[in-house]
């Protein structure tokens, strides 16, 4: 892979958190986390110099890679140019239409990526919460990231993307990887995480409300939830211990000691009662 970036001049640039992989087991190995087979088609965030699409290319049906990066076109369409599964889009993802990207995979489909850093959250909230046809997502992310996607309620990593992913489906570290394995190494190590969205999850009246609700639960750690609730949809004390009594949450409990089906429970009284979700 070097060869090939010096031989078109590419240069890293640290805007884009530029960390390529090229250890060509390992990246099989994260497209089998995947569980990508002949019939799944793939989007993937960051193609970079082509190796992990290539690896997608070598099982999916079909793959469609984003990358922000124009510079890495002529590398890409040598690493690519025997795979007539791919197609390349050289936009930023984030600022794509999630639905007109979703017609154009055709159907339901699986996110596979090794996300830069300083986008991996908004990335992977973005399907969380909009993606309508996407199965699941395994993902390159920060090992710190990915403890907290998997977190249990009441642990140091739990936190409001904990219970986002949860209401959607099941999240698990599928493997660790070393900062060594990476061109240019990062300071950080980094793990593989799988988010299934076909296992697990549960539903709420109201999505909305159950986004607010998450908020208003991590709105202050510091504060008991009766607090937060007082203050993020305007209860008096008595609503707020009433709804919490319901629940049979005992007074004085922190938000993040409730797990995310409790969370959903909350947010569909809170919706029931006009506070929240409109």
């Amino acid at each position: 892979m070097d060869d090939l970036l010096f031989k078109h001049h590419f240069t890293f640039k640290k805007r884009y958190g530029q960390n390529f992989l090229t250890d060509r087991n390992l990246l099989r190995a994260i497209v089998s986390d995947a569980g990508v087979d002949e019939k799944t088609a793939v989007l993937e965030i960051g193609a970079g110099a082509g190796a992990l699409t290539l690896a997608l290319a070598e099982r999916a049906k079909k793959v469609i890679s984003y990358e922000i990066d124009k510079s890495l076109q002529p590398v890409l369409a040598e690493t690519l140019s025997d795979c007539g599964n791919v197609e390349v889009v050289f936009r930023d993802f984030m600022r794509e239409d999630l639905a007109a990207a979703e017609r154009a995979v055709g159907g339901d489909y699986l996110v596979v990526a090794n996300l830069p850093y300083y986008v991996t959250t908004p990335v992977v909230m973005r399907f969380v919460e909009e993606g309508k046809g996407c199965r699941g997502l395994t993902v390159m992310v920060q090992e710190e990231v990915a403890r907290r996607f998997c977190a249990k309620a009441g642990s140091p990593d739990y936190g409001a993307v904990t219970a986002a992913i949860a209401r959607r489906g099941s999240a698990a570290v599928t493997r660790l990887v070393p900062r060594t394995l990476f061109t240019p190494s990062p300071n950080v190590d980094s793990a593989v995480v799988r988010l299934d969205f076909t296992a697990g999850g549960f539903a709420v009246r109201s999505e909305k409300a159950y986004r607010e609700t998450v908020r208003c639960a991590f709105l202050n750690r510091r504060k008991t939830l009766e607090n937060n609730l007082m203050s993020a949809f305007s209860l008096s004390r008595g609503e707020a211990k009433e709804l919490l009594g319901s629940l049979g949450v005992p007074a004085g409990v922190r938000g993040e000691t409730l797990s995310p089906e409790q969370l959903g429970a909350l947010s569909d009284l809170l919706f029931a009662a006009g506070k929240s979700g409109k």
